[in-house]
């Protein structure tokens, strides 16, 4: 039993020698600490020794088994580094190349276009305020004078989360809560997303980017409004575009007014898009309705004012000729890498 494991140590020390890589140490270990490996044998033949010896031979059995596994780690740990070494001079930086350029991303079209908007009303003197895209009834609808049976109502339009909470339809449900918390003189922009559900088209998503106007003072008048929009739509385009004013319905302002612009995409002549009108809607606009300055507190007889309900995406289309708003949300980068950051 003891030359046994006296040749198992010779044999050990001359194969370690031989060892090269992280590899071969695995292999030294199957053959000597494996579950058929030379240790192994030793403990199955120390049931043959006899009772007397078998406390001797244990312990040299067991002083075998330190000493390789000791052996073979401080192996392992050598050849570890070394390969570390040599894997860490094979990706040396050589800090005298030049850098690799980064990729610049750019914003979204809709954004740097609603940013864009938003400043040309802030240099015309309008402050910005923020409103929950989760709305209430009351501020949505009943609050902005809409009647009970209005078709804006229905779920066909509206996305409802409880019977009295949904996805705004407008920004113009920010209205009602500045003109309760602020007194006129007021002029002020929301800008944000709005939801409704309808079909996804060419002309329409369930989601669209609204820019809600509101100016409110003594003696406001329908002109003030039309001056208003034509600088903004002047300084956005660069230039004086074809826009008409024409009389609508909106529970809200009273008289009613949508602002239509002259269809870039067909020059006029008809698309599908403005609906083979030549014209494509992207307001709708009047002088706020008393009744709302009742809701929020407010003298109509004292105030007056316009509001109008912008939208982004139809501008956007106008003006980079875009014939699908689809488009805008597809997330294709050979579509989106074509806008300026």
């Amino acid at each position: 039993m003891q030359e046994h494991i006296e040749r198992i140590k010779t044999k050990f020390a001359s194969d370690l020698q031989t060892v090269a890589s992280v590899k071969d140490i695995e292999v030294l270990k199957i053959e000597y600490l494996g579950k058929k490996g030379h240790l192994q044998q030793l403990m199955e033949a120390l049931r043959t020794v006899p009772r007397e010896k078998k406390p001797e031979m244990g312990k040299l059995v067991n002083d075998l088994k330190v000493a390789l596994e000791g052996k073979i780690a401080e192996k392992e740990t050598c050849l570890a580094s070394a390969e570390e070494s040599i894997k860490l001079a094979g990706e040396k930086i050589d800090i005298t190349l030049p850098g690799r350029g980064g990729h610049i991303s750019s914003r979204h079209p809709v954004a740097a276009m609603l940013d864009e908007m938003i400043d040309i009303f802030i240099e015309m003197g309008f402050s910005v305020q923020s409103a929950p895209e989760i709305e209430t009834d009351y501020y949505n609808f009943e609050g902005l004078n809409f009647p009970p049976d209005h078709p804006a109502r229905d779920m066909q339009d509206t996305i409802y989360i409880e019977p009295n909470i949904l996805m705004r339809t407008q920004t113009t449900a920010f209205q009602l809560r500045v003109l309760e918390s602020a007194k006129p003189p007021l002029r002020v922009i929301c800008p944000g997303k709005c939801y409704r559900n309808e079909s996804i088209s060419a002309r329409s998503h369930v989601f669209f980017h609204q820019i809600d106007v509101l100016y409110v003072a003594e003696k406001v008048s329908l002109q003030d409004f039309y001056a208003t929009i034509s600088t903004f739509i002047e300084k956005l385009f660069g230039k004086e575009m074809n826009v008409r004013f024409r009389p609508s319905y909106f529970p809200f302002v009273e008289p009613g007014v949508e602002v239509d612009m002259s269809c870039l995409l067909c020059g006029g002549k008809g698309c599908p898009i403005c609906k083979h009108s030549g014209w494509l809607e992207i307001m709708g606009a009047g002088m706020v309705h008393p009744q709302v300055f009742v809701n929020a507190g407010l003298d109509p007889e004292k105030y007056t004012g316009y509001a109008a309900g912008i939208g982004v995406e139809r501008l956007l289309m106008l003006r980079y000729g875009i014939d699908d708003i689809r488009i805008l949300f597809e997330n294709d980068m050979r579509f989106l890498s074509q806008f300026p950051t």
